[in-house]
Parts: C-alpha cells; sequence; structure tokens
C-alpha cells in the first residue's frame, strides 16, 4: 500500500493505530503501518529499498505518528524526512555510528550505552529556565524524566524523556516460542499484565485459527475487568494525593489492595499473572461462585460510597475543573485512546468496537458522552467505567456458574505469518503485532501499549495551567511510562 493510499484510508475513517519497525538498514527496513477500523485492525507495508535510511515523514500528514517515527530513528537509524522535531526518545545514542537494536534483524548489539547529555530547550525568552522533574522522584513513581521548561509558574513545553526504563523488550521476545512468549507479554506492563497477555494471545490465535472454549472466555474477561477496576482505583488515589486528601488516599488505596487480594485469591497471583495462555486459560477461578459474587457486591458498594463522597469534595473538583484539557477535535485527530480519549469525545473501546473472547456475550449500558476533555471528565470516565466492569463482573459470573468438567484450551500448534492482536486496558488499547517463523518460533513482536500512544500529547495538556497543576494532569492520564519505553 502506498503512502496516499494509507493517507486516504484515514481520510475514510481508520484510525492511525501504530508504525512498527522491522529489520534493518543494510537488508532493508519495513514500517508497518497498522489502521484500526470497526471490526479490525489492517496492516499496511511501506517497504525501504535495502541501504535506504530515510523516508518522507508521515507525521506532517498523520500528527499521531510523531512519538512512533522518533521511536524508529532510534531503534533502526532511518530518518523520516520533515519530521518536525526527532529528538532521541526511548534510547538515545551517544554516537551516531553506535550499533541499533534493529528488532527484527538477524544481528543485535550485546550492549546500547544511552545518552544522558541535556536535551535542547524548546522554548526561548528571558526569564525561561529548565526544570528537570525525575527521573527519580519522591513516592513510587516510574522511572521518567519531564523537562519543564517555564518562567516560574506557567508550563509553555514539557519534555518528556522515557528511556530510562527501555528493557529492549521487542529484542527479548525474539526466537521464543508463544506459550512461553506469553509471560514476558504479561511483563511489559505491570498495570496492564492481562490485557497484554491477552492481545498476544489473540494474534497467536488468529494464527492458528483457534477459538478459546467460552469458559476460558468468561474467565478472561473476568480477570481483565478486574485489572481495570484496579487501575481505575489506582488513578483515584492518585489524584487524592495531588490534592493532599490524606483520607481519600487511604481509602481508594484500600480499595485498590481489596481488589489485588481478590485477584490472588482468583489465581494466585496478584496481577493474573499465569492465568491467560495461548488458546484460553490455565485453570478456573479458585474461589466459587457465591463467594466471589459476595466479596464483588462488598466492594462494589465501598467503591460506590467512597466515590460519591470524593466527588462532592468542593476544594478536589476545583483541582481537577478546566485543567489539562484537549478538546474533542484534538483527541479525534491524535486518536486518543481510553479513559484519556474517551474525555474528549472519542469513543474507541476495543471491547465492543472490535469485540474479543466473553465481551459479544455481555450487555452494556454506556455511561454518559464526555468531552469537555480535562481532568474531571478523565476521572468521571473512569468512574463511568468502574461501574460498568461491576455490571460486567456481575454477568460474567453468572454466565461462568459451575463448569468443572468443560475444556479451558483450544490446541494451538506451530503457527506462522503475521497478524495483530488487541485487548482493551485500562488505559486504552494495547497491540501487539506478530511474525512467526514456520518453527513456530516469533521472529517479531512489537507490543504497543495505549500509555505510549497518548503520552505523546501530554505536554499538550498544558493550557494556562501552572506547576501545581502538573501533579493532577500527570495522575489524571494514568499512564505507564513501562509501557512506553519497554
Amino acid at each position: 500500500m502506498s503512502r496516499e493510499e494509507i493517507f486516504a484510508r484515514i481520510g475514510d475513517g481508520a484510525r492511525f493505530a501504530a508504525l512498527i519497525g522491522d529489520g534493518d538498514l543494510t537488508e532493508g527496513v519495513t514500517l508497518h503501518v497498522l489502521l484500526a477500523r470497526p471490526g479490525g485492525i489492517d496492516v499496511a507495508d511501506l517497504r525501504l529499498l535495502p541501504g535506504t535510511g530515510a523516508y518522507p515523514a508521515l507525521t506532517p500528514r498523520i500528527p499521531s505518528a510523531f512519538w512512533y517515527e522518533r521511536k524508529l530513528h532510534d531503534l533502526f537509524g532511518v530518518v523520516p524526512q520533515g519530521h518536525p522535531r526527532l529528538d532521541p526518545l526511548v534510547l538515545p545514542h551517544p554516537d551516531d555510528n553506535e550499533p541499533l537494536p534493529s528488532p527484527g534483524a538477524a544481528f543485535h548489539p550485546s550492549h546500547v550505552e544511552p545518552d544522558e547529555r541535556a536535551l535542547p530547550s524548546h522554548v526561548m525568552g528571558t526569564g525561561l529556565f529548565s526544570l528537570p522533574h525525575g527521573p527519580v522522584r519522591s513516592g513510587v513513581f516510574e522511572s521518567v524524566e519531564y523537562v519543564v521548561e517555564t518562567p516560574g509558574e506557567d508550563i509553555p513545553h514539557v519534555n518528556v524523556r522515557p528511556h530510562f526504563k527501555h528493557r529492549g523488550l521487542e529484542v527479548r521476545f525474539e526466537g521464543m516460542a508463544p506459550n512461553h512468549a506469553v509471560l514476558l507479554a504479561e511483563r511489559v506492563e505491570g498495570i496492564a499484565s492481562v490485557a497484554h497477555a491477552l492481545a498476544f494471545c489473540h494474534a497467536v490465535e488468529e494464527l492458528a485459527d483457534a477459538q478459546p472454549p467460552l469458559t476460558a472466555q468468561l474467565v478472561r474477561a473476568l480477570h481483565a475487568e478486574l485489572e481495570r477496576i484496579a487501575s481505575h482505583l489506582d488513578v483515584a488515589m492518585k489524584l487524592a494525593d495531588a490534592a493532599g486528601l490524606a483520607v481519600a488516599v487511604a481509602r481508594f488505596g484500600w480499595h485498590k489492595e481489596r481488589t489485588l487480594r481478590l485477584v490472588s485469591a482468583l489465581c494466585g497471583n496478584r496481577f493474573g499473572r499465569g492465568v491467560v495462555i495461548p488458546g484460553g486459560v490455565r485453570a478456573l477461578p479458585m474461589l466459587g461462585r457465591e463467594d466471589l459474587r459476595s466479596r464483588m457486591d462488598a466492594l462494589r458498594r465501598a467503591v460506590s460510597a467512597d466515590a460519591e463522597a470524593l466527588m462532592q469534595t468542593a476544594s478536589f473538583l476545583d483541582r481537577l475543573r478546566g485543567t489539562g484539557p484537549l478538546d474533542e477535535d484534538f483527541a479525534l485527530e491524535h486518536g486518543l485512546l481510553g479513559p484519556v480519549g474517551r474525555a474528549g469525545g472519542t469513543g474507541d473501546d476495543t471491547r465492543w468496537d472490535r469485540p474479543y473472547d466473553a465481551y459479544p456475550k455481555l450487555s452494556r449500558t454506556p455511561g454518559p458522552r464526555r468531552s469537555d476533555g480535562d481532568a474531571m471528565a478523565r476521572l468521571r470516565v473512569r468512574w463511568d467505567e468502574v461501574a460498568e466492569s461491576f455490571d460486567l463482573l456481575a454477568q460474567i459470573v453468572e454466565l461462568l456458574g459451575d463448569r468443572p468438567d468443560e475444556t479451558l484450551a483450544a490446541p494451538v500448534g506451530p503457527v506462522a505469518g503475521q497478524a495483530v492482536g488487541w485487548a482493551e486496558a485500562p488505559q486504552g488499547e494495547v497491540l501487539y503485532f506478530l511474525d512467526a517463523e514456520r518453527d513456530g518460533r516469533l521472529r517479531r513482536c512489537a507490543p504497543r501499549s495505549a500509555s505510549f500512544h497518548n503520552l505523546a500529547v501530554f505536554s499538550q495538556a498544558f493550557h494556562g495551567d501552572i506547576l501545581t497543576d502538573f501533579p493532577f494532569i500527570e495522575a489524571s492520564f494514568g499512564l505507564s511510562i513501562a509501557g512506553v519505553a519497554m
């Protein structure tokens, strides 16, 4: 597919979902452009000739490709000509001649040393200075550096440097069998372990033409919705912490802990790891239906009561209302995902737009449409989703019933070829692009988290906001740096 055909597809309503590199400069790099549509995701390939190190940038026509092309430059060395700002992103290099990781190539350097030199300023003027925030901060924040350029209070620009969390995961996947690789997928982004496992397994199952049994589909959805509740409670806790509401922090921290303990009681792991496997699930929940129902009902009542109290706290609401806005046109243009996108008026949710597992068998009552795009709207979307998750869990428990004799996994033999899998993480759409060899081992595996897609616009959320608004905006995005740098 040509560049112009890709632009035409987007103009007709397809959403740019990802840009993934493959190969190396010597043999030729292939750019896989992922385009989301209702019902599926298409892959369009742009092939660069061997030895070709440049191509016309997509970003001027597709703003959401901005970070993807920076990542391609870091990992493969290809230059998107016409890119507005090709700063290092996931792996800054101190030497232009240093070997590049080039995921999907036959050779990888044994060691890569990141460049820790300061980045150039992007805002010029009298009295402006750069304030590095991170990578080491108080609390339990992930390693990321925000370079805030400011005259003192206003924030005209924020430069995000997430490379401290880079672990070379795309290369680590190479040569792994799918039943082993799913364990690595679960560890790409800890707060979305189940979603990553699902997206990976969906790609494998697409190649194997395998359909998980209904029981397995229900168990998958059960763990995915509990993961969503825990993540949204974590965001509420961090927003309350930014506002100095100690009681709210303690309450929502406890509700999150109760959720994680429930997950542990179901499968033996607080993050739901080890549950999802290619073809289905490893085991049934370890709790009976009545015990599970009573625990979820008690948790729902407690969360609902405290959420209502929080959303009636005037001092808290004042800090969220109008803070960090991203308007509807901007959200649509950049294809924002998850609660960040839905707070700005976009409605994409892979559970319903590209349904998988048990979701087509579940009914939902969508929450009210939000379009303000500020921190308040993002939190309200999360409360809507928490309520919806509890509704879905109640249906899942009823459908799951007692199925001790039903098969838990469909057979999945050696797979070969390319496929894309997806799932809806608490942060939004997770994608996995797979290319498997004939022996079934992975030649290329490229995860894409919603955090990577959304964090690219983080610096655009500071419209008239000041330094004390920073923690509210950061928390309201609810992102994972591990899912950005990988």
